[in-house]
């Protein structure tokens, strides 16, 4: 068993190595944030889970940028310190933190809350939290623990500051996914444990299938606001992501590592979403790591499943009874 589960192991190992390599060659040439010159003074963005990775990275850029910059995190030590860090390289003292718990419905709504009294505009709201690797589990509110960081966290807090972000338009949404979207599948009965994935992986690209639906649901419904919605894929990215999976799935994370990108690269997709002229006006689409329009899968491009997951994703967060859009 132990041996069998090894082999398994180093078969993930190889295949993840080599479509490392596959996509690290495909990037020669593709979009640099260095290749915009957007200037976004006088725009507020917002970044979930920017004190390390591919947001830490996402929201340097927009501070270099001169954007008013909101780190959106949950750790209040590693968020200064992320602020700081982005302050010092910068120079734009408009860089800030506030706390939120992306898996928490009332920490979300607390956060927005705050949002909407403190900030006269918002221009860009990047979802990038998420976790992978997490066991199941159901919060406290009756959620299942993945799927509400990955998705029902996103989808109360981009409704919760749309007004605001209508207010401001044009105004751009940008949600990372990734290609593990492929083999997901939507079921909403999974967002409250009442039925279980195979595994946290069947979970975790689950979620990201959602975040695709949502996000174009999301584009149908503010069609003439001004307000676009996009998602995109990062790619293979050398990020804090494995740090809840075991030591071996670790160990061989980190071995391959050296031939995937680092967070700095693979923050380049969300980057283009969010501050290129290319994409200006663009909504309702799937960008891939080398920043093209590209097609997601057949379950991601579902209008029926997309308003079905929608509906029940309202009611789950209290949005069907508070109303929404």
């Amino acid at each position: 068993m132990e041996l069998s589960c090894f082999s398994s192991h180093l078969g993930w190992a190889a295949c993840v190595l080599a479509l490392a390599l596959l996509l690290r060659a495909r990037r020669k040439g593709s979009w640099h944030p260095g290749m915009s010159p957007t200037d976004l003074t006088g725009k507020t963005a917002i970044v979930t889970g920017a004190n390390c990775g591919i947001g830490k990275y996402v929201a340097l850029d927009l501070a270099r940028r001169n954007a008013r910059t909101i780190l959106a995190c949950r750790s209040r030590e590693r968020g200064q310190a992320a602020v700081e860090e982005i302050q010092r390289a910068t120079g734009n003292p408009n860089v800030l933190l506030r706390i939120v718990d992306i898996s928490n419905m009332a920490s979300i709504r607390h956060f927005a809350k705050q949002i909407r009294q403190e900030e006269k505009r918002l221009d860009i709201l990047v979802n990038n939290a998420g976790v992978a690797g997490l066991p199941f589990a159901i919060t406290a509110e009756g959620l299942e623990q993945m799927f509400a960081t990955n998705y029902l966290g996103p989808f109360l807090l981009t409704n919760l500051l749309l007004d605001t972000m209508k207010g401001s338009a044009p105004a751009r949404i940008v949600t990372v996914s990734s290609f593990r979207h492929v083999q997901g599948m939507a079921n909403v009965k999974h967002l409250t444990g009442e039925e279980r994935p195979k595994s946290f992986d069947h979970s975790y690209r689950n979620t990201k299938l959602m975040n695709i639906l949502f996000t174009n649901e999301l584009a149908r419904r503010l069609q003439g606001t001004g307000v676009t919605a996009n998602s995109l894929n990062p790619g293979i990215v050398n990020t804090e992501i494995m740090r809840h999976f075991n030591w071996l799935i670790r160990l061989l994370f980190s071995i391959v590592s050296i031939f995937i990108m680092s967070a700095e690269e693979g923050a380049a997709s969300t980057i283009y979403c969010a501050v290129s002229e290319e994409v200006a006006g663009i909504t309702g689409k799937y960008f891939d790591s080398d920043c093209r329009l590209v097609l997601p899968s057949a379950a991601a491009r579902d209008l029926g499943l997309a308003r079905k997951l929608w509906e029940e994703s309202e009611r789950l967060t209290g949005l069907a009874e508070s109303g929404s859009m």
